[in-house]
């Protein structure tokens, strides 16, 4: 009898689909013209939220997917105006809202579980709800969605894109601050900043310790 072929194991494959997942996120990411792995940026900021408020593993595990893939629908839209160094017009402006939508579509089509789809789909909606696609507010938002909103927007304003130039972390801060309760869950940015303080204190201590 002909030896079997040996399946490869639970960890082979989760090893081959990170891989995967990562190098779609790394495309994503060159398409936008980020030079930093926004994406894995934005998946690690979002991990620790979520973490403070003790969300369950599958959940931050579908919360991690979506924040390396949320912009997969400008990938697909391919518009050339995203690489332009100028403010977008308002038809341009209102073109590039339909592309939560396309990430969810293109999600389903690649096989991400149904939370990864609706995730992508709600990374813009607001607080105040006055983002897209479906202008959701408050809790009608889910927990990682929220997360994805503000850790989505702290990555974004503190890298370079080709509109614009990275502001400092401390520009950023008070933006956040500024727009909690409009764009952001309240609760979220104080979770946030709770955790730079907290990695801020521990890289003094560290520093002064010499270690």
């Amino acid at each position: 009898m002909a030896n079997r072929q040996a399946m490869p194991s639970s960890a082979t494959l989760q090893s081959q689909r990170d891989e995967k997942l990562l190098d779609l996120s790394s495309k994503i990411d060159e398409f936008e013209g980020y030079r930093h792995a926004h994406g894995l940026r934005i998946a690690d900021i979002a991990d620790s939220i979520g973490r403070s408020f003790n969300m369950a593993a599958p959940d931050l595990a579908a919360m991690r997917e979506a924040a390396l893939i949320h912009d997969i629908g400008e990938m697909v839209m391919g518009r050339e105006y995203i690489k332009t160094n100028r403010p977008l017009s308002e038809a341009e402006r209102l073109d590039l809202q339909r592309h939560p939508v396309i990430g969810e579509q293109e999600a389903a089509k690649r096989g991400f579980s149904r939370g990864v789809q609706l995730l992508v789909r709600w990374h813009h909606e607001w607080w105040d709800g006055s983002g897209y696609p479906d202008a959701l507010s408050g809790e009608q938002i889910p927990l990682a969605a929220r997360i994805l909103r503000v850790s989505d927007a702290f990555a974004a304003l503190t890298d370079d894109r080709p509109r614009r130039k990275a502001r400092t972390d401390e520009e950023a801060v008070a933006y956040m601050k500024e727009w909690a309760a409009i764009e952001f869950d309240p609760a979220v940015v104080m979770a946030f900043l709770r955790i730079r303080e907290r990695d801020a204190e521990r890289a003094d201590d560290t520093r002064r310790n010499g270690v």
